[in-house]
C-alpha cells in the first residue's frame, strides 16, 4: 500500500488563493486533519480585506489550549487585545522573517489580517473541530460582512501601514 503524503506546495497554495479571493469572506482553509481529529492541523489563506472578528478559544480542562500560527507566503498583521478589546501588543509575520510565526496560548483575544495578497498561514491547535464551540467571540466587535467590520479592519490597517 503506498503511503499518503499529504503536500504543501506552490500549487496548492495558487489554487486555494483563487479560491479565497473568489468567497465573500476573502479567505479559505485547506484542512490535513479530519474535523474530530484531536489535532488541527490547516493552511489558511487570506486576501487584504479579510475581517477575522476578535475572539479567543477556550478547551475544557486538562486540554492544550494553544495555537500555532506560520507564514508560508505574504505578511500577516496580528493583534492579541484585552478583555476591554484594546490592542495590546501586535506582530508583524513574515515567510520572509524575521519573525515567521508565533504560539498563542489559550484564552486570549487576538484577530489577525493580510497585509498582502494570497498569504498562506499553516495552523496547528488542538481539536476535534466544533464549529458551536470553537471560538468565544468579543461581543463589541462588529460580526463579519458588516460595513462596522470593514471600518475596524481599516483601524487596524493603520497599525501596520509603513
Amino acid at each position: 500500500m503506498p503511503t499518503v503524503i499529504k503536500r504543501l506546495s506552490q500549487e496548492l497554495f495558487d489554487s486555494v488563493s483563487q479560491e479565497a479571493a473568489a468567497l465573500p469572506r476573502l479567505r479559505k482553509n485547506h484542512n490535513f486533519h479530519q474535523l474530530p481529529d484531536g489535532v488541527q492541523r490547516f493552511m489558511n489563506v487570506l486576501q487584504p480585506g479579510t475581517y477575522v472578528r476578535p475572539h479567543r478559544h477556550l478547551r475544557p480542562k486538562g486540554s492544550d489550549g494553544f495555537e500555532l500560527f506560520l507564514v508560508l507566503q505574504g505578511e500577516v498583521g496580528f493583534l492579541v487585545l484585552n478583555a476591554q478589546g484594546q490592542v495590546i501588543q501586535t506582530e508583524r509575520l513574515c515567510a520572509q522573517g524575521p519573525v515567521y510565526g508565533l504560539e498563542l496560548e489559550e484564552g486570549q483575544y487576538h484577530t489577525l489580517m493580510a497585509l498582502t495578497p494570497d498569504t498562506v498561514m499553516f495552523e496547528i491547535k488542538e481539536g476535534p473541530y466544533i464549529p458551536a464551540e470553537d471560538k468565544d467571540f468579543m461581543e463589541q466587535f462588529p460580526a463579519e460582512g458588516t460595513a462596522e467590520a470593514q471600518r475596524q479592519l481599516q483601524t487596524w490597517a493603520e497599525i501596520f501601514s509603513d
